[in-house]
Order: structure tokens, then C-alpha cells, then sequence
């Protein structure tokens, strides 16, 4: 049974494609190409681990279907493009192939969200002709941007210790695409839980498990994200204004583990009763 290991490997997979697309929030021309050589390594690398722990459960003997069979194989083809793709890109970060750049980004990102999506669905317990079929994918990829834009932040704040006649704007604007999509996780967090409860016999079984058995593991993941990451954005916010950008990474450094341990309670939750929180 290899559910545990998707669900944990998951939660990188959502970094690197929240990742990848995070770094197009900054703006291209106003930061040197270090901070997306930097950046775009080290999300790549992390969607390579990813790569090679799917490929190393696909080939352990399973008692799956084959019609599953075939959903994970096109799901890890599209992260294999993914990849492929964020390798040119960062690549051409060393020329000026402004073209090739920009497709190869855009595949990328576009790649790795639909394999995020298509992998959803194997977790789905109503048919495919029900709410589910979009309520899963949309959290899966809400939390990868959640995930990608608190590391993106955290990065881009280090690049201030380096350029130290930068502008504040870009790192104005990766806070703003975090604080908003952190808003749009809490709304679809509140909008799953009354929507599942109408879910079919499977998934009412499955919302009643979580109340009745995990609730103390629902509550540590709602209090470290969002509850206890909106309050750190609400510090990074104030400390931005004096503006101290060494102390907002530093703050961005302690969201990025409140929201990494939050997304690891969810994976779990998702573990033990299917539900996308």
C-alpha cells in the first residue's frame, strides 16, 4: 500500500510547481538573474526528488488497477515534462533566448498544476460526475500555491542581503500574492468542509471519521495554516513598513515551517480519510 508515500511526497510536489510558478510574481527585469538561477535550482531539484520517489512507487508491485495504472503513469509523465521543461528554462537564464525562456517556464508551471490536478482525482470517493472532481484538484493546487509563494518570499528576502539597493516592490508583491492565496485556502478550507458533508454515502462516512477521530489533527492543521500563518503575514506586513527586510525573512522563514507542517497534517488527513484539507 503506498497511499502514506503519495500523500507525503505530495506535499513537495505541490512545493515545486507552486514554486515554479511563485517566481513569476516578482518582476523579471527589476532583480538580477542570480536570485532565479538560484530559485529555479532549487525548486528543480526538489521536483526531481519527487520524481524519482513516484517512479520508485510505481515500480514496487501493487495491487492496483490498470486503469489507475494509467492515471499515474500520465500523471508522472506530465510532472517528466514539468521537469524537462524547468530545466530548459533555467538553463536559458544563461542566454538570451527570451522566447524559449518564456515557453519553457510556462510548460513547466502549466505541467506540473495539471499533474497536481489529474493526481487529485485518484483520491476522489464520489464519482466523477460530482462536486469532488473540482473540489479536489482546486485545493491541491491552492495549497501548492500556498506553499510556493511563503518559499518564494523566504528566497527573495535573502537576495535583499545581496542587492541592497533594491527596490522593496518585489518583495511588496510576492507578500501580497501569499497573503492571497493563504486567504483563498482559509475561504475553500470553510467551503470543502460544509460542501463534503452533502458528499455521497463514502464521503459522509469519511467527514464523520474526521470529527469523531481526528479532530485534535483537524485543529493543529487549521492553527498553523492559515490561522497561525495569517498571523505571521501580519508581522511580515508590519515589519515591511519600517521596511526591515531581514526581519521579515527571517519571519517568512518561521511561515514557510508553520505552513509546511500545516500542508503535512493536511497530506495526512487525506491519508486517513481521503478529504482535501
Amino acid at each position: 500500500m503506498d497511499a502514506f508515500a503519495r500523500c507525503f511526497l505530495l506535499v513537495f510536489a505541490q512545493l515545486y510547481g507552486g514554486g515554479i510558478l511563485a517566481l513569476s510574481i516578482p518582476p523579471f527585469h527589476e532583480l538580477e538573474r542570480g536570485f532565479y538561477k538560484s530559485s529555479a535550482a532549487v525548486y528543480l531539484g526538489i521536483g526531481l526528488l519527487v520524481f524519482a520517489g513516484r517512479v520508485a512507487l510505481l515500480l514496487r508491485p501493487s495491487g492496483t488497477s490498470g486503469a489507475v495504472g494509467v492515471a499515474s503513469i500520465v500523471e508522472l509523465a506530465l510532472l517528466g515534462i514539468s521537469l524537462l521543461a524547468a530545466a530548459i528554462y533555467l538553463r536559458s537564464l544563461w542566454g538570451e533566448a527570451y522566447r524559449l525562456r518564456a515557453r519553457a517556464y510556462a510548460c513547466a508551471w502549466m505541467s506540473a498544476l495539471a499533474a497536481l490536478a489529474l493526481g487529485a482525482q485518484s483520491f476522489r470517493l464520489d464519482p466523477a460526475l460530482s462536486m469532488q472532481t473540482l473540489l479536489y484538484p482546486l485545493s491541491f493546487i491552492v495549497s501548492a500555491l500556498v506553499l510556493g509563494s511563503v518559499t518564494t518570499g523566504m528566497l527573495l528576502g535573502h537576495w535583499y542581503l545581496i542587492d541592497r539597493n533594491l527596490s522593496l516592490e518585489p518583495f511588496h508583491r510576492i507578500f501580497r500574492f501569499f497573503v492571497g492565496v493563504l486567504l483563498v485556502q482559509a475561504i475553500l478550507l470553510l467551503i470543502d468542509a460544509g460542501l463534503l458533508r452533502w458528499g455521497a454515502a463514502d464521503t459522509r462516512a469519511a467527514v464523520a471519521q474526521l470529527f469523531h477521530e481526528h479532530a485534535a489533527l483537524l485543529m493543529v492543521r487549521l492553527l498553523l495554516s492559515p490561522v497561525g500563518t495569517a498571523g505571521l503575514a501580519w508581522m511580515i506586513w508590519r515589519t515591511l513598513r519600517i521596511p526591515q527586510t531581514m526581519a521579515a525573512t527571517g519571519l517568512f522563514y518561521i511561515a514557510i515551517l508553520s505552513v509546511l507542517v500545516g500542508e503535512l497534517m493536511g497530506r495526512f488527513i487525506l491519508f486517513r480519510t481521503s478529504l482535501p484539507l
